[in-house]
């Protein structure tokens, strides 16, 4: 008996001088210095430079490309718009949505893998009761945004879509329930002033996406079309590819160059184990990225505590650092970024007034007296090839191919927008305003390289931060491996010894 209590007392302090090390090992905080010089919180920003810049792109907008966007009816054709309201004029308010709006980091990937514990790093946010609640259960159903603001605030999911000053105000489409599950938090933080992170719920294969009330696909493709950058966020135990996670890669196609993997929580495995995971990771992702280049992966453990013993922390430390060098330069190139996303949606514009006013002649060539309108307009539409609308486009402009819209696009677009609404390019002109289609071949061609020749020659040349830090090509010292196993992985492998 005596010798039954004696063995228990043992095993009772043994177990809690492992919990008093866990504590002390966890309590351990590792030092933050690193983010505030790799994002350079010291250095002070030409806001009036960037700020006048923005007026300017504003003031194209609105006087080149907005109004044919709104002569024929784009926005009921494309799904990404330019968030810029009926009514407006541009000195109406200070933000025109998506063109003033600061480049917008998102980050997704399975449940409870570290997204909502990587923005309280990034922002020190842990042990502070603004927080993001993390857990090893599924604890994120919302989707955050988290943004600047003079003081901390939360802000429900309803009032963002009402305001106009926001970017958020297409979120209302997605519907009541969707906005119940959006909030927003605001904060005074240096990072927040240059750039807005978007958590997202954790994918859960094992659960139907009808069962979250409202359209998960959708929102998710909403967010996607929009962010500068993605980190999809794993870790060791989760590298599993269901349909959710599968779903959510097709729509990550086009915007590979976008696209960051972290394998988070690396610190747990020991450097053979950590290998092995790191190659089964691509194995499970190498069928839903088809591009000839891998994505960059950053492997390394992003939260506030120290990294575990006897496990490789300068290469956990570089690869956090190449990441911030990553993030950092999605921010110093915002005002780049938005003036190629405004060409690109010009651009696309003028395709669709150039298509729809093909409609409009064809349709009138067809016409003639005894001749029912409906009958030849629906002729025209079911079959645009034998009329030859979207290759006379080719053959008469400098558009390519690859930049048509899809044509069936244009039998829902007509179905809800009569022919007979629209008018000849050709008779788009004023005497004051002139013609709507140089206008905006003149913001393509002239307006918008001009500003962005601007922004750049302002700019001090030297190497990029990817060039300078490899933002994630560096996974482990070619030495470490196997010869047997580096043949296996896909990513850059540079041997720093």
């Amino acid at each position: 008996m005596k010798g039954t209590v004696s063995i228990c007392c043992f095993l009772t302090l043994l177990i809690l001088q492992a919990t008093a090390e866990v504590e002390d090992f966890s309590s351990a905080l590792r030092d933050r210095s690193h983010i505030d010089e790799t994002l350079r919180f010291a250095s002070e920003e030409k806001a009036a430079d960037f700020a006048a810049a923005i007026q300017k792109l504003r003031k194209i907008y609105h006087t080149s490309i907005k109004p044919m966007e709104q002569a024929y009816r784009y926005n009921e054709l494309r799904q990404h718009e330019i968030s810029a309201y009926p009514g407006r004029t541009l000195g109406d308010s200070a933000t025109d949505g998506e063109i003033t709006s600061k480049p917008m980091v998102l980050f997704l990937g399975p449940w409870s893998v570290g997204k909502s514990s990587m923005i309280n790093y990034l922002l020190g946010l842990n042990d502070s009761p603004y927080q993001l609640y993390t857990g090893a259960e599924p604890t994120t159903s919302e989707f955050t945004v988290i943004m600047h603001g003079e003081k901390i605030r939360s802000v429900e999911g309803i009032v963002m879509a009402a305001d106009s000053s926001r970017s958020f105000s297409p979120l209302e489409k997605f519907g009541q329930n969707f906005l119940e599950k959006l909030i927003g938090i605001e904060m005074p933080h240096k990072l927040l002033e240059r750039v807005t992170f978007v958590d997202t719920p954790g994918i859960i294969e094992n659960r139907k996406q009808q069962e979250r009330g409202y359209p998960f696909n959708d929102v998710c493709q909403w967010f996607i079309d929009r962010a500068d950058l993605i980190f999809v966020v794993f870790d060791p135990t989760k590298l599993d590819v269901g349909l959710e996670l599968e779903m959510l890669f097709r729509q990550l196609k086009g915007r590979e160059s976008q696209i960051r993997i972290i394998l988070n929580k690396a610190d747990n495995l020991a450097t053979q184990d950590l290998m092995r995971v790191y190659g089964a990771l691509f194995w499970s992702l190498a069928p839903l990225i088809n591009v000839t280049e891998p994505p960059r992966v950053y492997v390394s453990s992003f939260w506030p505590y120290d990294y575990a013993p006897d496990t490789s922390r300068d290469l956990f430390k570089r690869e956090e650092i190449s990441l911030l060098e990553d993030l950092n330069q999605v921010i110093e190139n915002r005002m780049e970024n938005k003036i190629a996303f405004i060409r690109q949606h010009a651009i696309r514009v003028r395709i669709h007034a150039l298509l729809v006013d093909r409609y409009v002649q064809t349709f009138k060539e067809k016409m003639s007296f005894f001749s029912d309108p409906e009958l030849v307009f629906q002729e025209i539409v079911d079959d645009p090839d034998k009329f030859y609308i979207f290759k006379s486009i080719l053959a008469k402009t400098n558009v390519s191919k690859f930049d048509l819209p899809n044509r069936d696009a244009y039998r829902d677009f007509f179905g809800i927008n009569p022919i007979t609404n629209f008018k000849p390019l050709s008779t788009q002109c004023s005497y004051i305003g002139g013609c709507l289609l140089e206008k905006i071949e003149r913001a393509i061609t002239n307006e918008l390289p001009a500003l962005l020749s601007s922004i750049n020659s302002g700019k001090q040349p030297g190497l990029s931060s990817c060039e300078a830090t490899g933002c994630g090509a560096c996974i482990f010292p070619l030495h470490a491996l196997p010869s047997s196993a580096q043949p296996f992985f896909s990513s850059p492998v540079v041997d720093k010894h």
